[in-house]
């Protein structure tokens, strides 16, 4: 049963199977995760345990098996639950042979906003991932890390509630890897939820309000950060605790 519509995210029994050679592989096992608004939610677990599965359950990409997902209280599977996101996939890519600009300006375009919002938006994502003096080159000339800032750029220019991150630092330098932080605080401070996966644990530590750590399919620790995480403890040393005695209890 769903406790709260108001959630930011919510899923209830969330199963994922994909056929293999050898019968079946369940990528998700039940799920039940909620996410309230304006959290920074870190979703974390070991290669393979079902994070990039479950993200893309949320985003319409992949069917759940059984079970419901819900986005601000509206079934994944409507469109209109959707229109809330922005994502950036662990590997992005995109419209090589358009400019930064031409790109923004066509997604714009794509959620139907007027002119003197699209230049707006446009301006202000560019601003706010560093890469304005870019914006005219074509994306093909782009290094891995101004990919990774333009395709951010792309998430966030409808303004969206719901942010979605999948390794948001991949490919990023030091300086890349605090911008992102500070987006992400930036996002916060204006009441948005951001949900991302990370193998960074240095740098969800210092972002994310919550906490889950999933494994084979199932979240085996969850809670505030400073909960799971005590006072002068680092997260890397509780990680690899909970998933130690979750691959024993299996």
């Amino acid at each position: 049963m769903f406790t709260g519509m108001g959630a930011a995210i919510e899923m209830r029994g969330v199963t994922v199977r994909f056929p293999s050679r050898g019968g079946e592989v369940t990528a998700l096992d039940g799920l039940d995760l909620t996410v309230e608004p304006g959290q920074v939610f870190g979703f974390l677990g070991p290669n393979g345990a079902g994070k990039t599965t479950a993200m893309h359950v949320l985003l319409g990409f992949t069917e759940a098996t059984a079970g419901t997902a819900r986005l601000f209280g509206r079934d994944v599977r409507e469109s209109i639950a959707r229109q809330r996101i922005g994502y950036l996939p662990e590997h992005p890519d995109t419209y090589r042979f358009l400019t930064g600009h031409e790109l923004l300006d066509t997604t714009a375009r794509l959620f139907k906003l007027d002119g003197r919002t699209r230049r707006m938006r446009i301006e202000g994502s560019l601003e706010a991932v560093g890469i304005g003096d870019a914006a005219a080159r074509r994306v093909a000339t782009y290094s891995r890390g101004m990919m990774q800032r333009i395709c951010l750029a792309q998430a966030l220019i409808n303004d969206p509630d719901l942010v979605i991150l999948d390794e948001p630092t991949g490919g990023l330098d030091p300086i890349g890897r605090m911008d992102i932080r500070r987006i992400i605080g930036e996002l916060r401070d204006r009441g948005k939820t951001v949900f991302f996966s990370s193998h960074e644990l240095s740098e969800v530590e210092l972002v994310c309000d919550t906490l889950a750590i999933l494994c084979r399919g199932r979240i085996v620790a969850e809670g505030p950060a400073d909960t799971l995480v005590a006072p002068g403890e680092r997260l890397e040393k509780v990680f690899m605790k909970v998933i130690a005695d979750a691959e024993a209890s299996s």
